[in-house]
């Protein structure tokens, strides 16, 4: 049995014997944790003549003590015989006794047995060859039974200083349990005893019970009882699992609520959710997709269900009733959902109750020994006999004198009762969401939706109650607007019920991505919305934001506008979200009017459900501010989105700032640790939404393309423009890397919508990042006058709108256009201005692209001596700010001309020209130094496949065809040591 124990016959392998099968097991076995005490105490015991009892529940790990106890002792002298009493029909007399000294002796006839060993031949018949003669027959079989224990006492007294372990003693035969308290009764002991059981399985009345309650005086008796690990332990366990690696808190508590800490369930639900690939990297370690439910490993099901099989059909429903209630019950309350009656219910329960899946959880009340059994026998329930079961459950709590509100919502949806579900689900979202629980609420609200059919009305303000971005997953839209859909089909609606469920299709459709197929549906829906809504208010205010394949910004205001006003009776919750939702829709149209709107919003909440809302509209905002390039203030509305979120444990709202966060540090130069930032969210694949993965690839991609790493980064850039808000920004970058190859074509395929959207559309604050690409492309395919066009058009759309970002965009398109229409000195002038303006918001890396090209400008014009230092200290301040293809970039460009880009620079670190990543850098210095792919690989923790990637990029790029002439190369160009010797490569 592997891991810590087991449900069925455990299996004990002794350190001498057989070895298993060859090569570890994936994942590897857990480390034995938590059992310290134990092996100390068993340690003690077996120094002397000693009985040790193990007792311990299934898979709380007595075989797994044991075995690391005696694999430790091994080499040790303690000789060891291992006997397993399985669960038979029919037990087998003294088979445990039997096989224990069968694998114990090597050679029986060296121990020189007396006429006694003869009374062993019929239980061994292959030692027939070296057991003394049978002895005379005896007529009395007590007599018979004692010379035969006086036999087995003999052998093992001639063992010296064995040790005999028994495992699973509660299914031993009752001649095996008179032959233990003969061997504990001899003196001397003839053998160190160890017998492992599970109390809750020995019957009244067994003779194990003699064993452990009546020992002689002087027996020295050890007795051990393993208890559920502590959740310290549980993580230690599942770490130990990962190859060492950190499991989060979150995970650990879900895992150890789940399995009680049964070290056993533990190993199998972590081997399960890892076959299932439920189990992902995310913040640093080890996270679980999921955390709402946890599917049953085979191996537990099957030894829960072995068990409950063994019950008559009435304790069975009893069994069944304990797992449809999942809590602790009182008799009263199970009596009611078994349906039997009274009398009938006392003379079955003690049998259920005793087949060691139940506890006694406090006085009168009574629950599984673990949430994993109990959902392993619920789902074993016949469904229409769980129906039933349910239904009951729901109308007995119903009469309790404070109804659990949360429980009798799960029972009536389980039962199929619609109208009741519906109800309690409501109250108890009510009271989760007014308690801070917001995520809760929404996982009510979303499981009732999802599995109840239910009333159109009823649906309709279910769904728009639910706040998906506390859901876990990455996909909670797609079942709520499977059950909106299904009502449109089979419902017979009025048209503005209708009108309703198509909206909410529509709103749940666009907030998961799905743009134009959502936008649609408001479309149908907003001519029958009644007009004084607050729907209506919210449909035309959804189709007012810019996004998709958008519209002019003249027609999304339209929308905007046409909105009702405000009627004093509409609630204040949706007063608030109107607010959010208005002022975030004028700030992507780029209308100032936004600013005013935004500033309604307040900075503090009167409970959950307000907070995020609150923290919603300010993320939001600061969102906006990023593209309009007011970073103060974008930082300050993220900053107290964050605190609203972290006050009232809005955890779904953490990786969506996160994201932000990340992108607005990419703009302000603040790249310090940003790679590991956005790895953490694009680690995870299911728990994080996929606009924040999209926008923490978008960061990441960024970062890449500044450190060469080009191949990469057009990955991420790509996966970013999976969402609509991030691939006008995703498109230029790749734009821009196509530029820099000379793939034109490419550059103007890639911004050719996105300009025509956010330039000629009039969503400027869309055009920042691309209009400067799109004009750069353009020039280059010798199309001066579109690129002139698209100049003008984007700063007739900024206008004089306060948008530092956007006004300095303006700037650098036109002196791109300088740039390439001459003189160079206007064109010199604007890129200063451009590096200016840039400078006061501040975005380092742009002021110094726009210093680059004011530098080319001057050498141009033949202005050299101010060029060639303004050029060289760009370089060298791009290197320093992690941008390293760009610094080799200017470097190459003065190196090309016979200007020593060294020398001109005259302080700061050198960059001769290699276009090298920081990585590519640190896998060609190790080796320079003669390390091979596999020794690089270990020394910075990396793949060998990473690593003879990153040489064969750097290869490429410095335009050498081995790993030899890269080695010198790179001493050439001063990357390494001048007395490193190049490595010997092959040629």
């Amino acid at each position: 049995m592997p891991g810590q124990g087991g449900f069925g016959a455990g299996q004990l392998t002794s350190p001498s014997g057989p070895s298993g099968p060859s090569g570890p097991p994936s994942p590897p076995g857990p480390r034995l944790v938590g059992r310290d005490r134990e092996v100390a105490l068993l340690e003690a015991a077996l120094d002397r003549s000693a009985v040790v009892l193990i007792e311990g529940e299934a898979g709380i790990g007595k075989t797994r003590l044991l075995r690391e106890f005696l694999v430790s002792r091994t080499g040790r002298g303690l000789r060891t015989l291992i006997g397993t009493c399985p669960e038979l029909r029919v037990p087998h007399t003294l088979g445990a006794v039997v096989d224990a000294v069968r694998d114990g002796v090597v050679d029986v006839a060296e121990l020189g047995l007396s006429g006694l060993g003869g009374a062993l031949r019929p239980l061994f018949p292959e030692w027939a060859a070296e057991l003394p003669a049978p002895p005379e027959p005896l007529q009395d079989p007590t007599a018979a039974r004692h010379r035969l224990f006086r036999a087995f006492a003999e052998i093992l007294t001639r063992l010296e200083g064995a040790v005999l372990v028994l495992e699973d003693v509660h299914w031993a035969d009752e001649t095996t349990l008179e032959f233990l308290l003969f061997l504990v009764s001899r003196r001397p002991l003839p053998v160190r005893l160890v017998a492992t059981y599970r109390r809750d399985e020995v019957p009244l009345g067994s003779t194990l019970l003699r064993l452990s309650s009546r020992p002689p005086a002087d027996a020295h008796l050890t007795r051990l009882t393993l208890e559920p690990l502590e959740p310290g332990d549980t993580a230690t366990l599942v770490s130990s699992m990962l190859a060492g690696e950190q499991v989060s808190t979150e995970f650990t508590a879900f895992l150890h609520e789940r399995t009680a800490g049964i070290p056993l369930v533990v190993e199998e639900s972590v081997r399960f959710m890892l076959d299932r690939g439920d189990l992902v990297r995310h913040g640093g370690g080890w996270t679980r997709r999921r955390t709402d439910r946890c599917e049953v490993p085979p191996t537990v099901r099957d030894a829960v269900l072995q068990r409950a099989g063994r019950l008559g059909p009435d304790p069975r429903t009893v069994l069944y009733a304990m797992s449809v209630l999942a809590a602790p019950a009182d008799l009263a309350t199970l009596t009611a959902v078994t349906g039997l009656a009274q009398e009938r219910f006392a003379g079955q329960a003690a049998d259920a109750l005793g087949c060691g899946l139940l506890r006694e959880s406090g006085p009168g009340q009574w629950s599984f020994r673990h949430p994993t059994a109990c959902q392993a026998v619920h789902e074993a329930v016949p469904s229409q006999e769980r129906r039933v079961m349910h239904l009951r459950a729901g109308r007995a709590l119903e009469r309790w004198p404070v109804p659990p509100v949360e429980r009798l919502a799960r029972h009536f949806r389980l039962a199929g009762d619609a109208e009741a579900s519906s109800k309690y689900t409501e109250r108890a979202a009510g009271l989760s969401a007014r308690s801070g629980d917001v995520a809760t609420a929404a996982l009510l609200l979303h499981d009732l939706v999802t599995t109840v059919a239910l009333p159109a009305e009823a649906l309709v303000r279910l769904v728009a109650g639910i706040q998906f971005q506390t859901l876990p997953g990455s996909d909670p839209h797609s079942e709520v607007i499977d059950s909106l859909r299904s009502a449109l089909a089979t419902q017979a609606l009025t048209s503005r019920q209708e009108a309703s469920v198509r909206f909410q299709i529509g709103r749940v459709l666009m907030v998961a991505g799905e743009i134009e197929v959502g936008r649609l549906e408001v479309l149908r829906a907003v001519p029958h919305l009644a007009v004084d809504s607050p729907e209506a208010a919210r449909a035309r205010t959804l189709l007012a934001l810019p996004l998709g394949k958008a519209l002019p910004a003249s027609e999304h205001l339209k929308w905007l506008y046409e909105a009702p006003a405000v009627v004093p009776s509409i609630a204040p919750g949706d007063r608030l979200l109107r607010a959010v939702e208005h002022a975030f829709a004028l700030l992507m149209l780029g209308e100032e009017a936004g600013w005013a709107a935004a500033r309604t919003i307040p900075d503090e909440a009167a409970g959950p459900e307000e907070a995020s809302v609150v923290a919603t509209g300010h993320a939001n905002v600061g969102e906006e501010a990023m593209r309009w390039g007011r970073y103060d203030e974008a930082g300050t509305r993220l900053a107290r989105s964050l605190a609203l979120a972290e006050r009232y444990g809005l955890s779904g709202h953490l990786d969506s700032i996160a994201a932000t966060r990340a992108h607005l540090d990419w703009f302000t130069g603040t790249w310090t640790g940003l790679a590991d930032r956005t790895a953490r969210l694009l680690d995870d694949d299911s728990g994080v939404r996929l606009k924040d993965r999209c926008e923490a690839a978008l960061v990441a991609g960024l970062v890449r393309a500044c450190g060469g790493e080009r191949e990469e980064a057009g990955e991420l850039l790509r996966f970013a423009a999976r969402d609509d808000q991030q691939r006008f920004e995703a498109a230029a970058a790749l734009a821009r890397l196509a530029l820099r190859d000379g793939d034109v074509d490419e550059a103007l395929r890639l911004t050719e919508e996105p300009a025509a959207i956010t330039v000629d559309g009039g969503i400027w604050p869309r055009a920042v990042e691309v209009a400067p690409v799109r004009v750069s492309a353009l020039l280059a395919a010798d199309r001066d006058a579109d690129a002139a066009r698209l100049a003008a058009a984007f700063a007739r759309a900024v206008g004089d709108r306060d948008a530092p970002a956007a006004r300095a965009s303006v700037v650098t398109c036109r002196a791109l256009l300088a740039e390439a229409l001459g003189p160079a000195g206007d064109a010199e002038a604007l890129f200063a201005e451009a590096a200016q303006a840039w400078g006061t918001l501040p975005r380092p890396y742009d002021v110094l692209l726009a210093r680059e090209r004011q530098a080319r400008c001057l050498l141009v014009s033949g202005r050299q001596d101010a060029g060639v230092r303004m050029l060289s200290e760009v370089s060298r301040q791009l290197a320093e700010l992690g941008a390293r293809d760009d610094a080799a970039r200017s470097a190459l460009f003065l190196n090309a001309r016979g200007w020593d880009a060294r020398k001109a620079r005259g302080r700061g670190r050198p960059s001769y020209g290699d276009q090298l990543s920081p990585r590519e850098l640190a896998v060609t210095r190790l080796l320079a130094r003669g390390r091979t792919n596999r020794q690089i690989s270990e020394a910075l923790t990396v793949s060998t496949q990473t690593v003879a990637s990153q040489v064969k990029s750097a290869m490429r790029k410095l335009r050498v065809t081995s790993r030899t002439s890269l080695a010198i190369r790179l001493v050439e160009l001063g990357l390494v040591d001048e007395q490193t010797q190049p490595a010997a490569g092959d040629e």
